[in-house]
């Protein structure tokens, strides 16, 4: 009997979720921000308790790496290594793309997932198959780049999915309707998608080393590239 956590803190609302054996038991989400820390292990040891779980009996924690939140990122793959450390459960990181497209239409053949990146550009990947209902392909991993330069290499119709969309509205020319801005209720990775996609992944043996795990990050954060910047305009 396999109990899992799963964690997913990329965006700017957060959540939590438990299964067992694949099958979601609970699901809750809270507001993003530094509060992330303070407000998920209350969360968690109150689900675990509904549940009749101890740390000890969790035997999998599967974690949304990214891209997306650096803050939100670093806070969710920092709790899933502490709690590998201190119980023994073992990690599944679940790229949080991944996790968006499962919040695609099921009528859907291509899918290009918006995060916004500011200055113009999105962390994004891009995903497609031959019908719906078949198994997608990733045709481009996740990267950094535009919106613009995304449309131009999808197939339409296009599903566009993720919080980046009210930012980069301009990119989207108005009257091609061939491109598909989903709802805001599709917009939010979850954390019942990460359990799923994270059972499917330990089932095939991908367990993350939690010594060496590391957010997905795409690009530095952006005071990490300031340093850099400067030393190196320090020493020119």
């Amino acid at each position: 009997m396999a109990r899992a956590l799963a964690l997913e803190t990329s965006g700017r609302e957060g959540s939590v979720a438990l299964s067992e054996n694949g099958c979601v038991l609970a699901e809750e989400a809270f507001s993003h921000g530094l509060q992330h820390a303070a407000t998920l292990l209350p969360m968690i040891d109150r689900l675990t308790r509904q549940h009749g779980w101890t740390p000890a009996s969790i035997d999998h924690v599967y974690v949304s790496i990214g891209p997306g939140s650096f803050t939100g990122l670093r806070v969710g793959v920092t709790l899933a290594k502490t709690l590998a450390f201190a119980t023994g459960a073992k990690i599944v990181a679940v790229p949080t793309a991944q996790v968006l497209l499962a919040n695609a239409p099921a009528d859907a053949t291509n899918v290009v997932i918006v995060l916004d990146a500011k200055r113009g550009q999105i962390f994004t990947a891009r995903y497609t198959r031959p019908n719906a209902g078949d198994e997608w392909t990733e045709a481009e991993p996740a990267h950094l780049d535009t919106l613009a330069a995304m449309l131009t290499k999808s197939a339409r119709p296009v599903h566009l999915v993720g919080e980046g969309i009210p930012y980069h509205q301009a990119a989207i020319p108005d009257a091609d309707g061939s491109i598909i801005a989903t709802a805001s209720s599709a917009w939010t990775a979850r954390a019942a998608a990460v359990a799923r996609l994270g059972h499917e992944a330990a089932s095939q043996g991908e367990v993350a080393d939690a010594f060496t795990l590391i957010p997905l990050y795409v690009r530095l954060p952006e005071p990490e590239e300031k340093r850099l910047l400067a030393e190196a305009a320090a020493r020119a």
